[in-house]
């Protein structure tokens, strides 16, 4: 679209042994896929070791890439501790990654993500993984964790857009 800026967006879905990432571009309304995929670990790693996998995945995706602006989903407690202190370990290492990296980093609670894709708070993976490919069409495959992330750049996408039209109409300016 001519006169408009295309911003690329990563989103990310951090989990231990599956850490989601998608990758959109966003040029005014309109959104495009451009790739997507997960970065796994092995359980029987150490945990240093993990996480530094994830690190290098995500530094990876990012040089591969080049995203102007990242995103990753937040983290609920867990009825387990323990999974949910692992789970929070890997959600820092997405942040970290990214602003590592230069990139600005929002972040968004699930419900938030599931709200802004499929249009309620508690829709289910399977309707998320639908609604990502009707927004995105073109999607060959996807994980369930890679549809997350994809959803999360969504959902940042439509966040900041609002967020842009608020700022231009406090300051008067029309784009």
């Amino acid at each position: 679209m001519a006169g408009q800026v295309t911003t690329r967006i990563l989103g990310l879905d951090p989990g231990l042994r599956h850490l989601g990432w998608g990758v959109i571009d966003v040029c005014g309304n309109r959104l495009s896929h451009v790739a997507n995929g997960t970065i796994n670990t092995d359980s029987g790693d150490d945990l240093a070791i993990r996480l530094l996998e994830l690190h290098d995945g995500i530094a990876d995706v990012i040089a591969a890439w080049q995203p102007d602006e990242a995103a990753v989903e937040e983290t609920l407690s867990n009825v387990n501790p323990s999974s949910t202190l692992k789970l929070g370990m890997a959600r820092g290492v997405a942040l970290l990654s990214a602003a590592k990296a230069g990139l600005p980093v929002e972040q968004y609670l699930p419900m938030a993500v599931k709200k802004s894709v499929v249009g309620t708070g508690h829709a289910d993976k399977v309707q998320v993984q639908h609604m990502v490919r009707m927004l995105l069409p073109g999607i060959q495959r996807t994980s369930a964790d890679s549809a997350d992330a994809l959803a999360v750049a969504i959902c940042h996408a439509h966040y900041a857009q609002t967020r842009r039209k608020v700022d231009d109409a406090i300051l008067g300016v029309r784009r």
